[in-house]
This record gives C-alpha cells, structure tokens and sequence, in this order.
C-alpha cells in the first residue's frame, strides 16, 4: 500500500494531510494547448502589424488611447476620461506663453501625472467603472448671491469677429496666423523670482484641481476630492452640465495651460446642450456661471463656439422672464419651460439673483445683434429704479408677479450683495454710459453706509445686515468680503464727493476680512463671523464655521493691490495660499472646510466650481504684472468672468447694428 501513498506527508495537529499528486499531461492535451497558444500569438502578430491603429500609432499607449476616445464617444458615461498622455501642438497651441517651469520640476506636478497615467493604464483594460451609490449633501451656491436660504439654514456636514478686432490678442495687439489659434496672455511678472514662484505655485494649484476633476468626475458639475467622485447634490444637481469645465475654462487661459483648455473647448462645443434640460435650475447660478463663463471665452479668444453656446444657454433661461412685472422666477425647467420660486422663499425672487444678469445679458446681446436679452435686464432695472426703496436701500425679497417687496431685510451679504456690485460694473463696462447705474449704486452706498456699517470696541468696520430699519444681527456674511474691492474701484473710478470716504471704507473691511482669516487655526475665514462681547471676526455657530474655498476676500486683496500698490495684499494673498496648500488640498483635488478652528479640520469634501473660476484666478492675478487684464480694460463679473469694457478694450467684440427678428419681438 505504501506505493499508493505521496512521497512527502504533511502534518497538521499530528493528523497526516495529504498532499495533491502531480501528473504529466496527455499527449491529447499537450496538442490542445500548443494550438491555443499558436493561435493567441497568430491573433497578436496580426493585430500588431495590420490593424491600422496599431500601424500608425508610435506606441501601444497611443493606440489604445484612440480606441479609448473612440468608446468614450460612443458612451462617454460609461467610461472615465483619459488625460492628455502627452502635450499636443495644433490649432489650439499657446503663442507667447512665458512658461515659468516645466512640468516634470515640480514634485506635485510628477505626482499627479503618475496617477493620470496609473488611470489611464488601468482605463486601457476597457474596465467599465460602477456607478457608486452618493449621499445627498447640502450644496453650497455661488460666491454670492446664493440660491437658497442665508447661512442660518445650512446644515453642518457629516470666432465671428470684428474687423477691427480680428486676431487681437487679449492685451489687444494684433497677431498674425489663423484667427481660429488662441492667443495666451502673455505674462510679465518681471524678474523678482519670489514673485514667479509665487505665480507657478496657484498655477500648480489649478491643474491639480482640474486634473482630478478630469480624473474622476469629467462631464459631472463638481468633484467630490475625498472621495474621488462626482458631487451630485450641487446647486445644479446629478446631471452632466459640466459646470466646473465652462466655470474654469478662462481661467485656464490666462494661466497659459493651454492643452487643458482646449480640452474643455472641445467638450463644451460637443457636449453642452441646455434645451432638454428636464430638471429646474438657477437662472441666477445659470448666468454667472455658464452665460459669463461661455461670453469671456468667447471675449478672449473669439471662438463663436462661446458666443453660439452662450446664446443657447440665454434662450433656455427666456421664458423664466414671462411675469407680469418682467422680473424673472428663481427656477426654470429647460425641458418643460416650467418656472418656479424658492419654496423658502414663498413667491419671492431674490434681489441679488435678478439683479445680477445685467453684464451677462447686455453683453451677450451686444456680441450676437439680438436685443431680446438686453429688454430682458432693462425691464429688471426699470422696475427697480421706479419702484419706492425703504431708506434709499432694496429689500432682499420682491414679488415678481405684483412687484411688491417682501419682507424688509436689507443686506450686503447674502441675497443681497451682487445687485449692488453690478450696478457699478453696470456702469463700467458700458464704458461710463450707463449713468443711471452709477447714480443707483451711490445713493443706495451712502445709504448703506449710513445704517449698516458698524465699528467694533476694538476698531474693526464691518457691514451688518437690517431687518424694518434695525440691525437685525452684529455679524458680516463672508461673502460681505467683496465689498472692499467694489468701493475701492467707486472711489478710483469717479471723483466725486464720496471718493475719499469709499477708499477709507474699502482699507477698513478688507482688513476686517483679513482679521477674520488670521484669528482662526487654519488661517481661512469662515463663512459668518460676529461682533458681539468679546468676540469679534470670529464665528459661534457651528454652520458659520465653514470655509466653503470662497473667493471674496481674495478678490479684494486683488483690487486693493492693483490700485493700492501696498505690499501687504500680496502677503496676505501667500498667507491664504499657504493655508489652502496645508488644509484643503488632498490627493483627490481641493476641499472645503467643516471648522476652520480646528487645527486639523475635516473637509467636506466638494470642490467648488468657483474655486477654479474665482478662487484661483483672483489669487494669479495678485501675483501678476498689471497688464494681465487691466482694470481699465476689463471689468470682473460676480463669478470673476472677465469682460472688456465697451470703448476701451478691441476685444469687445460687439457687432456694429444689432437687429432685432420678428421671432425675437414674441419672446
């Protein structure tokens, strides 16, 4: 019996376990597997030599990569999308670009390219990636007016051109070659090398949040950096709108990274359709966002793919319009044509939402000949001008059906804060036509001043919010930071009798914004910050201790430089780049902040589309030469779009005898 038995006995707890025997194949089987194996090397060979992917391409990488693009075509929701593999020169190549470094110097740049390539590799295998299953998580709004309730009620979370114009750069200089290549800005930051490291740094901070955007969430409106996802509970819900593509897009072209530019190009001009939206949105987010993003491309590089794409997203907003009073509705549906409110706000609209379309609509009427948009905002500016202001200010709520106010709280902060912006850069970019908008923002600023800017016991000036002609709480919303930069650019851009006062005010609250960044452990401002007792620019309740990567006092350290020339904007500009460097930025991009108190701070894990729109294009611009888009040629949209002012800027754009349609007439 012991010839049966294997030669090497195995023992466990000294019960004997025996081992699997080992045989020879059959000759049958041997012939089996030679042929299989013959076969797979005759299918590779051919694949090799006469497919014609693998022909032409240089390496395997590059032909899979085509396949790659082919299926995502097919069904882009299917797959994740590929990096850029290499850098491409074609129609859309950078002329003029200072490059300060290449890529493969800095470690952070090393680091996310090994993981698109990881990506990319991994995508090669044709896996189909899994829908994962998402939580639904309050949505932050833009960086001002937002559409939903005041911070009290957020939960805490777990190339058509001109002759004149054609081929003009964004400095306005001419440029010989197609019309149809985008023209970089050309960059000047001189030869202080702190300060190019300075620009490089944010530089680095845009890729890296765009390729983890590109990564994980391509197509979707936001990223989710923590969790390498999708954010589908943003202001413009789970569908494929792109937000953060059109959002970022001329960002990405001051900046000079161009390849990725004109990567959102291309998926605007193929995969941006509004018309059969079935689900409601903000007309307000709609325009700052998508209508401004789309006109200041369209602006900068003179692509009418913007123009055209801008004309459609306004033409799904129109019949959100149809009120008796012309003050649009907060939500339309583009499927349905549906328009509702708020349920929060009762049968309200909000005063800083249909008084912050005016730069969008006037221009982009300007741009394509159609007056219809431009009556839309006029109508919206006639009411508001006619109608009785309690105190010589605007309630944050009217009616648009009985253009009545509702209930009387006034404020510079949230659902406020961007009516009273736009009507001086109303102003501005007509190039000081629109008189009517100047002489609106001063009364309503002398106001203003009067009854809501309020002094701490220990010297700091802060804007306070008014509820039937009394303050209604000693607190200034974070996004009151904007205000700084506004009243500096009234007391530079008209000597009259408030010129002085509007200066001092604008030194007083952006050094009040900067005292509520440094008094917290992270060095970020949260988003409310009080003034009652011993307490001062710092926040109390747990919902106003979040920092949510919001721009506005970034955007005025920026104005307050430009015109300012004080060092300290600069410094406190690093200073913020540091701390978002140090808490917000992970592996998957960047993220918000659940308390900016604590030394170690959760994140809540969205990265905001305006943190590419504004974010980072205000802390660039700090660090640039003031030739990159000067003030006198350019005037800032809420959501930091550029747009160049009529009379001054060659890159206007505007046609020269707008016409108006019979079908327009019935809009």
């Amino acid at each position: 019996m012991t010839g049966i038995l294997p030669t090497y006995q195995r023992f466990v707890n000294g019960v004997p376990v025996p081992s699997i025997s080992r045989r020879s194949f059959r000759l049958r089987e041997k012939y089996l597997i030679v042929s299989v194996l013959l076969t797979f090397a005759i299918v590779w060979l051919g694949a090799l030599f006469y497919l014609p992917e693998f022909k032409n391409s240089t390496s395997v990488n590059d032909s899979v990569y085509n396949v790659y693009k082919r299926i995502q075509k097919a069904g882009p929701e299917l797959l994740m999308p590929p990096p850029v593999m290499h850098n491409e020169v074609g129609e859309y190549a950078a002329v003029g670009i200072v490059r300060h470094r290449e890529e493969g110097d800095d470690p952070h740049v090393v680091e996310d390219r090994n993981r698109l390539r990881a990506k990319i590799e991994e995508d090669m295998g044709m896996k189909v990636l899994e829908r994962p299953q998402f939580e639904v998580a309050p949505s932050a709004s833009s960086s001002r007016g937002p559409s939903k309730p005041p911070v009290d009620a957020i939960e805490e979370p777990a190339v058509e051109n001109n002759a004149a114009n054609k081929n003009a750069s964004p400095s306005g200089v001419k440029v010989e070659g197609s019309e149809n290549k985008y023209v970089a800005l050309a960059l000047k930051p001189g030869v202080d090398s702190e300060q190019k490291h300075k620009l490089d740094t944010v530089k680095e901070m845009m890729r890296h949040a765009w390729n983890n955007y590109k990564l994980y969430a391509w197509g979707k409106n936001e990223l989710k950096p923590i969790s390498k996802r999708a954010h589908l509970s943003s202001v413009f819900g789970a569908g494929d709108l792109g937000v953060t593509i059109v959002d970022g897009l001329d960002t990405l072209y001051l900046m000079g990274l161009m390849d990725e530019f004109r990567e959102g190009r291309d998926w605007v001009a193929e995969h941006l359709h509004f018309s059969d939206i079935d689900s409601d949105l903000s007309v307000f987010e709609t325009t700052i966002r998508f209508v401004g993003g789309l006109l200041s491309c369209y602006a900068l590089t003179g692509d009418t793919v913007f123009k055209d794409k801008a004309a459609e997203v306004a033409d799904a907003l129109l019949p959100a319009f149809e009120t008796p009073t012309g003050l649009p509705y907060s939500l339309i549906n583009p499927s349905t044509k549906a328009s509702r409110q708020y349920h929060w706000a009762g049968p309200n609209s909000i005063l800083s939402e249909i008084g912050t379309l005016h730069l969008e609509f006037s221009y982009l009427s300007d741009v394509t000949g159609r007056d219809v948009y431009r009556k839309k905002v006029d109508r919206i500016r006639e009411v508001l001008s006619n109608i009785e202001k309690p105190g010589d200010l605007y309630p944050n709520f009217i009616n648009p059906r009985t253009g009545q106010w509702g209930q009387r709280h006034m404020s510079l902060g949230a659902l406020g804060d961007s009516f009273y912006e736009y009507l001086l850069k109303a102003w501005l970019v007509s190039g000081r036509a629109d008189e009517q908008a100047r002489e609106m923002f001063d009364v309503a600023m002398q106001a203003a001043l009067d009854k809501m800017l309020r002094v701490s016991p220990n010297g700091l000036s802060y804007l306070a919010e008014l509820k039937y002609g009394r303050i209604l709480e000693e607190k200034m919303d974070h996004l009151s930071c904007f205000a700084g930069g506004m009243f500096a650019l009234a007391s530079t851009t008209l000597d009259n009798s408030v010129s002085e006062r509007y200066m001092d005010v604008a030194r007083k609250l952006t050094h009040t914004c900067h005292e509520s960044y440094v008094r917290s452990e992270t060095k970020l401002g949260p988003e409310a910050f009080k003034f009652s007792g011993t307490v001062e620019a710092r926040a109390q309740k747990s919902n106003e201790k979040v920092y949510l990567l919001r721009p506005e006092t970034f955007e005025s350290y920026f104005i307050m430089w430009r015109l300012t020339k004080e060092q300290k904007y600069r410094d406190w500009g690093w200073e913020a780049v540091q701390a978002l460097e140090k808490h917000c930025r992970v592996e998957g991009g960047y993220t918000g902040l659940v308390n900016v108190y604590h030394q170690k701070p959760q994140g809540d894990d969205v990265q905001q589309s305006f943190f590419l729109a504004e974010t980072l294009k205000y802390l660039y611009l700090l660090f640039a030469d003031d030739t990159v888009l000067p003030l006198d040629e350019w005037v800032f949209s809420t959501e930091a779009h550029p747009f160049p002012i009529k009379g001054k800027n060659p890159l206007y754009r505007g046609v020269d005898k707008p016409e108006l349609t019979k079908d327009e007439n019935q809009v």
